[in-house]
């Protein structure tokens, strides 16, 4: 069991289809391209009641494996899009779904082969919910947010549970959650055991909830710019501003401008003063 605030979660053993599948097709998992599906009823339930999902939504899943939660958001909603690297499972894919998905023809599903962090993001609204592989979730915040013309409208994602926890920290800032606080509020909903994966990472897991802002809290020219002031400080983190800022040109006098003490750390920077930096 893992708790979750003062509650406890029960997890089950994984799920015994999912093991049977991959023998019956003799696929070895690739744990380097972050192959580890999840096998648990309850998680999978929390992810997709996080994600508070409804029929007509467009669902973006990137990294589907063979299927296991492309099923449960194929019961929630009729649209849904996966993005697949590994050109082998996608067959697979489409058979897992046959299998265990609802009756064919009430739902439309696309696969797309390739690196979700080349692939266009639509131009409509839609939802990401995904069992990222780990490497790739900083990365894909900046895709999704920085580089993409529509933004999602919420993100739910099982991710790294100490990634999860520097996403979510308010209290000591850091450059994931100033770039995810720029277009949107995070949550962590729970977290997971590596018991709970097909095979088991070496990590524990969490899953986050985001729920994104219809506009980011800054023009895209200040976006940039905090990006960059961000970037410098936080190559010396457990330093004082004026260290990293000091060869900064004219950071001294923005952080004056802003009326940043410049003996403070930057994780204790809120991202309005951060703001406050990029505008002096």
């Amino acid at each position: 069991m893992v708790k979750n605030g003062s509650r406890k979660i029960p997890y089950d053993s994984p799920m015994p289809d999912i093991s049977l599948f991959l023998k019956r097709h003799g696929l070895k998992l690739n744990t380097n391209l972050g192959q580890h599906f999840l096998a648990d009823d309850t998680v999978l339930e929390k992810i997709v009641e996080a994600a508070k999902i409804q029929p007509d939504d467009h669902v973006i899943e990137i990294g589907p494996g063979i299927g296991v939660l492309t099923v449960e958001l194929l019961k929630a909603t009729k649209n849904v899009t996966s993005i697949e690297l590994d050109e082998r499972l996608i067959p697979l894919l489409r058979k897992y779904i046959d299998a265990e998905g609802p009756k064919p023809g009430t739902y439309t599903f696309n696969v797309i082969q390739g690196n979700a962090l080349n692939v266009p993001m639509p131009d409509h609204p839609y939802k990401i919910v995904a069992n990222i592989p780990y490497h790739i979730t900083s990365p894909l915040l900046r895709h999704v947010f920085l580089e993409s013309k529509i933004h999602p409208t919420s993100m739910t994602l099982l991710i790294q549970r100490e990634v999860a926890d520097k996403i979510c920290d308010t209290e000591k800032t850091g450059m994931l959650t100033i770039v995810v606080g720029l277009f949107g509020t995070p949550k962590k909903i729970v977290n997971v055991p590596p018991k709970a994966f097909l095979p088991p990472p070496a990590v524990d897991s969490a899953v986050i909830h985001i729920d994104c802002f219809p506009n980011p809290v800054a023009d895209a020219e200040t976006i940039d710019e905090v990006l960059k002031l961000v970037k410098r400080g936080f190559t010396m983190k457990r330093k004082m501003l004026r260290n990293s800022f000091s060869t900064f040109p004219g950071g001294m006098e923005r952080l004056e401008a802003a009326s940043i003490d410049p003996s403070r750390r930057p994780e204790t920077l809120t991202i309005a003063e951060w703001i406050a930096i990029a505008r002096a």
